[in-house]
C-alpha cells in the first residue's frame, strides 16, 4: 500500500572525507511501499549515503526526511532498519542468541522478544539451526541472520547495502523472498547494489548514483526512454551471409545481420520478406530489448572504477 508521503527523502546531501567528495548534492526519495535500487559503480557514494541516512556518518549539509519528519544528523532512527555490507553478527553466538541480542539493542520490549525471534528464525528458514553458532554457517545463512537482526523491531524503512554479495543463487533467491515478504507487510525497501539484475528485476524504481550525485532516476522504462531509446536490437541468422544488405549491418564474426527497429511488429516482418525475396532464408531471429546495462553505461561511462 502506498501513501502520498514518501517513506524517505534525501535532499542536497553532501559528505566529504578530507579532499574526497563522497556525496555531492544527492537528492532522491523512497516512496512508501516501494522497492528502490540505489545503483552505481564502485566508489559512487552509495554506502556513504546509507551511512548518512542511518546516522552513522554526519553529512556536511543537506537534510534527510524519514516518514515525514526531518531527522537529526546524528542519533537513533526508531523506524529504520539497516543491513550493512559486511556481516555484522556475533560468530560465537547461536542464531537465536544473535537475534535476542539485536532485539534488545533495537529496543524490542522484553515480553515480545521471544515471539519476534521465533518469527525471524522461521522467516529466514533457520529454525532448525537456531542453536548452532553462526560462525559455522555458510555465507548465505549468515546474510539471512544479518538481515533478520536488522528487522526484529519491525522498521517501516529498511536499507540494505549489497545484501547478496558473495552468496550462491539459492541463497539470493531466499533473501529476495524474505524481502518480498517484508514489503507485502508494508515495509519500504532501499537496496544499494551494483548488480544490474537485482536492480532491473527486483526493484520498482532505480536511482543511478555517479560521483556522489544522482545521474538519473525512474522506472526502467523511463530511464530507457531518456537515454538509449526504446528501439529493439534484432539479430538475424541467414542461410547465406551476404556481403551487404540495405538497412542491415553484416556481423561476420557472429555470422548474423543486425538492425535497430523502432516498431518491431511492423518492421520485422517486412525485413524478413525483403531478405527472402532476395533469396536469403532466415534460420533464426533474436530480439533484444534495451537493457539496464545500456542505460547504466550511458549514464556512468565505461571507465573502470576501483
Amino acid at each position: 500500500m502506498t501513501t502520498s508521503i514518501p517513506a524517505l527523502r534525501v535532499h542536497e546531501l553532501h559528505k566529504s572525507f578530507g579532499a574526497v567528495h563522497a556525496v555531492s548534492g544527492a537528492s532522491f526519495e523512497l516512496r512508501a511501499g516501494e522497492r528502490l535500487a540505489l545503483l552505481g559503480p564502485n566508489g559512487a557514494g552509495k554506502t556513504t549515503i546509507i551511512r548518512c541516512i542511518a546516522g552513522r556518518a554526519i553529512p556536511d549539509s543537506g537534510w534527510i526526511d524519514l516518514m515525514g519528519e526531518v531527522v537529526p544528523k546524528r542519533g537513533i532512527r526508531p523506524g529504520l532498519g539497516v543491513v550493512p555490507q559486511e556481516i555484522a553478527i556475533y560468530p560465537k553466538l547461536t542464531a537465536k542468541e544473535n537475534m535476542e541480542v539485536f532485539a534488545r539493542l533495537h529496543g524490542v520490549p522484553a515480553e515480545l522478544i521471544g515471539e519476534r525471534v521465533e518469527w525471524a528464525l522461521e522467516w529466514t528458514g533457520l529454525d532448525e539451526r537456531a542453536s548452532e553458532p553462526t560462525g559455522n554457517f555458510s555465507g548465505g545463512m549468515k546474510r539471512r541472520v544479518n538481515i533478520a537482526c536488522a528487522v526484529l523491531h519491525h522498521p517501516r524503512v529498511l536499507l540494505l547495502d549489497e545484501p547478496t554479495v558473495g552468496v550462491d543463487p539459492q541463497s539470493r533467491e531466499m533473501i529476495y523472498d524474505m524481502l518480498d515478504g517484508l514489503r507485502a507487510h508494508g515495509a519500504s525497501i532501499m537496496m544499494a547494489t551494483h548488480h544490474l539484475d537485482e536492480a532491473e528485476v527486483r526493484c520498482d524504481r532505480i536511482v543511478v548514483i555517479d560521483h556522489g550525485k544522482v545521474a538519473d532516476s525512474g522506472t526502467l522504462g523511463e530511464l530507457v526512454g531518456r537515454t538509449v531509446g526504446h528501439s529493439r536490437r534484432v539479430s538475424i541468422t541467414p542461410s547465406v551471409l551476404p556481403d551487404a544488405f540495405d538497412g542491415l549491418t553484416v556481423d561476420r564474426n557472429r555470422g548474423v545481420l543486425t538492425a535497430q527497429l523502432t516498431d518491431l511488429s511492423r518492421d520485422l516482418p517486412a525485413l524478413i520478406e525483403r531478405l527472402e525475396a532476395n533469396g536469403i532464408e532466415v534460420n533464426d531471429v533474436e530480439v533484444r530489448r534495451p537493457s539496464l546495462q545500456a542505460v547504466f553505461l550511458h549514464l556512468t561511462g565505461r571507465e573502470l572504477r576501483e
